[in-house]
Parts: C-alpha cells; sequence; structure tokens
C-alpha cells in the first residue's frame, strides 16, 4: 500500500463521524524551544504541543535537563521526585525538575541527572559525540516511563521523537514486567532525519536491560551495532516522519541510509506530515528585529512589500558592506555549511560568476552568507568574500537577528539541498516575500511550487525549483528567476502568492490529532484481540 496522503487520513477520520476526544500525549524530546536546541527537533517539540491544546488534547513535555536548558532563564522547580534506574550492572539516580512552556499551560518535565546532562552540548563537543551517548539516552528513555507512574501524568499515548527516544517503544514491547502498567499506552514514534541513528557498538545492549534475543536484524541490531532509531522504527505503533515526500524517499536508497528493509516492512504505519511555522517569531508585519531602533529597514506585510522589502534590502546591504543597489538581485542562504544543504553547488556558483565579466551573460547579483559549519566551507567562502568584497558578503557565525534580516532583505533564499527531510527557512522565505530557489526534495518539492507556464498562468507559483544536483542546474534556476525578477510586475505577483500562503503549525496540528486518533484506535484494537 502505498503512504496515504493527509487527506485520505482526514476522510478517514471522518468517517468515524465523531468528535475528537482529549488525549493525554507525553512528547519525549531531547529538544524543545526554548528550553534547548541544536535544529528543527527543537522547533517542533516547543511549539506542536502548544497547537494541540485547542484540540482538546493535554500535551506534557519531557526532555533531559541539560545545562543549556539552565541557561534559557525560565522558572524551573523542584518536583521533589526522586528515582531510581538500572544502567547494565549499576543502578543510577535522578530527580525530577518541572517547568512550563512559555505562554501557555503546557507542563515541562525535566530530567536531572548531572552526571549525564550537565555537559556544555547536548550531544558532544567539537565534532565528536559524547562516548556515553547511548548510557545518557538509556538512562533518559527509562525515565519517561518512571515519569508516567510517579508523576501521575495518565499519560495515554507517547509521541517519541528521533533516535534518544527509540528505547521507549522497544522497552514498552519487550519487558515483561511493564506490560501490566503500559499494555494500554500507544506510541508514535518521528523521524525527523534518518541520517542521525543513534548506532553504538553492539556491547552496550547491555545498558539497556533488553533480552539478547532482540538483538537481530529484524529488531534492534544495525550491521552489527545496537541502533536506536531502528528500535523505535520496529516498535512504535505508528511512524511519521517531517514531510509527505521524505516518507517516500526514506523508503529507497541512499536516502534510508540502510534502513529501507525496516522501514519497507512499516510503510503502511508510516506517514508525512509537513512542520509548521511560528508566526509570532517569523513575522515581517511584526518581527522584533525590524522594529528595532537601530535598523535602517522597516516591517511589512502583504499590502506594502514593495516599499518595506526596499527598505529592508538597503539596510541589509548597509549592514553587510555591499552597495545599496536596488536593480541587482540579492541572493542569501542561511544555515548549517554542510554538503547536505548544498553548499557545495553554492560555492561553485558563486565562484564561477563572480570570476566572469559581467558581458558574459550571467546575471550581475549579490550574495549573503549566514551559518558555520564545516571548515572546508568556512575556508572557500571567507576567501572568496575577500576577493569579490562588492559582490559576497559571509558571515560565519549563528545570529537570530541576522538570520530575520537576512530573510527581510534577501530577494531570493537558496535551499539547494541533496535532501531536506522538511525545511523552515523556505517557509520563513514565503512569509517574507524572499522567493526560494529549492531542490526539489523532501519538504522543499511539498512547500515550495516551481514557476513554469502552467502554474504562472494559474497563479499557484511561488518559487523555482529544480531536480538535478549539479552546480549547472542551480545556475540555470538562478538565471531563471534573475529574468523574472526583471519583470517587476511578475515579480511582484510571485512574491505575493508566496506571502499569502499559510504554513503555520495549525494545519500540521490538525493533522496529528488525526494521526493520535488513528494510532490510539489501533492499539486498542491490538489490546483488546
Amino acid at each position: 500500500m502505498a503512504i496515504p496522503k493527509q487527506d485520505v487520513i482526514f476522510e478517514a477520520f471522518l468517517r468515524w463521524n465523531r468528535e475528537i476526544q482529549g488525549v493525554n500525549i507525553l512528547f519525549a524530546t531531547s529538544e524543545a524551544v526554548p528550553f534547548c536546541k541544536t535544529g528543527g527537533l527543537g522547533d517542533v517539540c516547543g511549539s506542536l504541543p502548544r497547537e494541540l491544546v485547542p484540540w482538546g488534547h493535554q500535551p506534557v513535555i519531557l526532555l533531559p535537563a541539560f545545562r543549556q536548558v539552565f541557561r534559557a532563564g525560565l522558572p524551573i522547580d523542584s518536583t521533589g521526585v526522586r528515582f531510581t534506574v538500572p544502567i547494565g550492572q549499576k543502578q543510577v539516580e535522578g530527580h525530577f525538575l518541572q517547568s512550563r512552556l512559555p505562554g501557555s499551560d503546557v507542563p515541562v518535565f525535566l530530567v536531572e541527572q548531572a552526571d549525564y546532562y550537565d555537559r556544555e552540548q547536548l550531544y558532544g563537543e567539537e565534532g565528536e559525540d559524547y562516548k556515553d551517548n547511548c548510557e545518557r539516552f538509556t538512562f533518559f528513555c527509562q525515565a519517561a516511563l518512571k515519569a508516567i507512574r510517579l508523576l501521575d501524568l495518565k499519560t495515554e499515548l507517547i509521541h517519541c521523537h528521533d533516535w534518544c527516544t527509540g528505547l521507549i517503544p522497544a522497552y514498552i514491547r519487550t519487558l515483561e514486567h511493564l506490560r501490566p502498567h503500559y499494555d494500554s499506552l500507544a506510541t508514535l514514534f518521528t523521524i525527523h532525519n534518518l541520517a542521525h541513528q543513534g548506532n553504538f557498538w553492539h556491547w552496550d545492549m547491555a545498558l539497556t536491560g533488553i533480552d539478547w534475543k532482540y538483538f537481530n536484524w529484524r529488531q534492534m541490531e544495525f550491521y552489527g551495532n545496537l541502533s536506536l532509531l531502528k528500535s523505535g522504527i520496529v516498535f512504535s505503533d505508528t511512524l511519521s516522519t517531517v514531510s509527505p515526500t521524505y516518507a517516500r524517499e526514506i523508503l529507497h536508497p541512499p536516502l534510508s541510509c540502510g534502513l529501507e528493509g525496516a522501514l519497507t516492512h512499516r510503510r503502511e504505519d508510516l506517514f508525512g506530515i509537513i512542520n509548521g511555522v511560528d508566526y509570532q517569531q517569523w513575522n515581517p508585519e511584526t518581527d522584533e528585529f525590524l522594529n528595532a531602533a537601530d535598523y535602517a529597514g522597516k516591517p511589512y506585510g502583504l499590502d506594502n512589500f514593495a516599499e518595506g522589502k526596499a527598505a529592508c534590502k538597503a539596510a541589509l546591504q548597509q549592514e553587510m558592506g555591499l552597495p545599496v543597489r536596488p536593480e541587482v538581485p540579492l541572493l542569501a542562504s542561511v544555515g548549517r555549511l554542510a554538503d547536505q544543504k548544498g553548499f557545495d553547488l553554492i560555492a561553485r556558483v558563486i565562484q564561477k560568476w563572480s570570476s566572469w565579466p559581467a558581458s558574459a551573460g550571467q546575471p550581475e547579483v549579490q550574495w549573503v552568507i549566514l551559518g558555520t559549519g564545516e571548515a572546508k566551507y568556512h575556508h572557500v567562502l571567507s576567501q572568496l568574500a575577500t576577493a569579490h568584497p562588492h559582490q559576497v558578503a559571509v558571515r560565519l557565525e549563528f545570529s537570530n537577528r541576522l538570520a530575520h534580516i537576512i530573510e527581510a532583505g534577501a530577494d531570493l533564499f537558496l535551499m539547494p539541498s541533496q535532501y531536506e527531510p522538511c525545511g523552515l527557512n523556505q517557509l520563513y522565505s514565503l512569509k517574507y516575500g524572499t522567493v526560494p530557489v529549492v531542490r526539489s526534495t523532501g519538504g522543499l518539492a511539498d512547500t515550495v511550487v516551481d514557476l513554469n507556464e502552467v502554474t504562472q498562468s494559474a497563479g499557484t507559483a511561488t518559487g523555482f525549483a529544480f531536480t538535478e544536483y549539479t552546480s549547472l542546474a542551480l545556475a540555470d534556476t538562478i538565471q531563471r528567476a534573475c529574468r523574472i525578477y526583471a519583470d517587476k510586475a511578475e515579480w511582484h505577483r510571485l512574491v505575493a502568492q508566496g506571502m499569502q500562503q499559510d504554513w503555520s503549525w495549525r494545519e500540521s496540528a490538525r493533522q496529528y490529532a488525526t494521526l493520535y486518533e488513528q494510532t490510539l484506535e489501533r492499539t486498542r484494537q491490538g489490546v483488546l484481540q
């Protein structure tokens, strides 16, 4: 059976002909904004629970009490509840703390264990994972099950996120002594990025307390290693990932990352739901960074974007040390400087276009790059900026402020990713009237409609897309975009179509609400059988 599309899920749900009943949901995650974050996982788990409340659900968030959590400056109190779990041959003690998701009544519980979580980073330092990550997150998964009982959470469904939580469904399905307490629990396991698998040497299986009989190629073993991600895939009731296209892509190499067998076996249980955007944070009309006293641009919306973006573009050019030239398309990219994000293609195009004379036929453009990542891109992009200061501006840093003013000031936003489970920057760009140029993969394919004769005529285009992963394909697509940019009437029409898109969490939450109900229904039927 093909992976069900979201409208199919809704139709099935409507046929049940009953209102959604509130579900007690435990979000087990290693990240949640504003407590801690390294990527999109934190955005999802900091936004989705809040959006589920209007649907009648009662979400609770559980995450490790990382050092980063305490630096967030949020109120945190003790619950007074301590617990002990077995890790291999030893007993390890922990403590539950409590807080709230800001702007909501969603409870947040934190698993405090200083030896495991009081560290500078969440998963590792200086490009190396912490060597005891299996032990750290084995403890967290067991703590999640302890929390349900000791904190009286009345959980009906555990929403597990990525490999750090992969042992939770495995524990529920394999440990006999848990079954009297947890038999009726449903589990949904969301894969945010299949490339991050939580693979550890086979002897770490002993840390989990799970019988070695489950260390086999069908269940927890992955090419001789213990895989926490595979464990979550195998033992969860339902699976999801962060876009419909990515859900299809991960069934086959290379994006299956070696897990095509396990995923194909579960394909009827696998759903794709696009991540939403928090428009309280990403909205050019209310953006705090565009309203700042020291900012030379101005806020704008659909009704005045031409004037507003012109002011923001000039402000961005000034801030980045580029000549203020309104007639020249300004291309931007923000994110992790890595192969996966297509920065090899971007670097090649910048290098080629910057070295060509203007008479060669390529459009005259400016480039703005913000981010950190692989050393090779730090080097090549810095060299390009030094060699071509009037065309290329690079900031090798993380800056939330700069990310916002780049979205507001750029004309085009580049995301030529090798793969992209969902992507958020293209959604920010649509809201800010910054036309995305993307490679058609994963969530980029699901959210950006390429401008062509058909979509141009129908008024449905929102950006530019290409398929082949080459610098030539990217360059051709940018050239196509620049030709449209020269036609201001057509360009403004394209910008307006993008700004009218609604990628808020409201729609995504509706889809998750349906999937929760479907998962619970299937679990209840299984229990009854």
